[in-house]
């Protein structure tokens, strides 16, 4: 069992690292909110994923669930979260440390809340990377591997962004620290990997699709 937990897991960490760590809107607001109003203003923001992502997560699963027989769309899902990772990888390559841009200031929660729900890229990395790992997860180890992706993806995810908000309390010279771009360089080699893999498994499906009878 244990074994069979362990790719899911891997996964977990990988990915929820490097969404902790990557610039983008939400990790912006992190540090405008912790730059402007305090550190607890930066880790109300750090925990809009958890109160926006359960909609996310059903909807896209949902939709996955609907197309289960369909071959066709599921190899086009595969090669579009493998191509997503792939963008993910080769920018985590290029990375060269993050100049976050000030937002106007309004309530922390909220537009953390805001930000992430109406950001694409929760969807896009749900619909195309995360539900089919939870369904994968599921059908080889059932929930407990489908818990140890998901518990492991958000406790580093938003950990992380925590962390930085407490960091950025100190100033935010971190994101252009060369230890930190080594290891978002590094987390993008990783992503590469995995888009390898998702890219291979929508290449086999679509084949398969196309030489199945009728």
């Amino acid at each position: 069992m244990a074994m069979n937990i362990l790719p899911f897991l891997s996964a977990g960490l990988l990915f929820g690292l490097s969404g902790g760590l990557a610039p983008g809107p939400l990790l912006a607001l992190v540090a405008h909110e912790t730059l402007r109003h305090g550190v607890r203003a930066g880790i109300a923001v750090a925990l809009a994923p958890l109160l926006t992502d359960a909609p996310i997560i059903l909807a896209t699963l949902w939709l996955l669930k609907s197309l289960a027989e369909q071959n066709v769309a599921l190899a086009i899902l595969s090669l579009s979260g493998g191509s997503y990772l792939l963008w993910l990888g080769l920018d985590g390559l290029r990375f060269q440390g993050a100049d976050l841009a000030p937002n106007s200031p309004a309530g922390s929660l909220r537009r953390g809340v805001m930000a992430n729900f109406l950001n694409p890229n929760p969807w896009l990395f749900w619909l195309t990377v995360g539900a089919p790992t939870i369904v994968e997860a599921w059908q080889g180890a059932g929930g407990v591997a489908v818990g140890a992706f998901v518990a492991t993806f958000y406790i580093l995810l938003v950990g992380f962004k925590i962390t930085l908000a407490l960091v950025l309390g100190k100033g935010r010279r971190i994101l252009r620290d060369k230890g930190y771009i080594i290891l978002m360089r590094g987390l993008g080699l990783l992503l590469l990997v995995y888009a390898l893999l998702f890219l291979s498994e929508g290449g086999w499906r679509l084949l398969a699709a196309f030489a199945s009878p009728g």
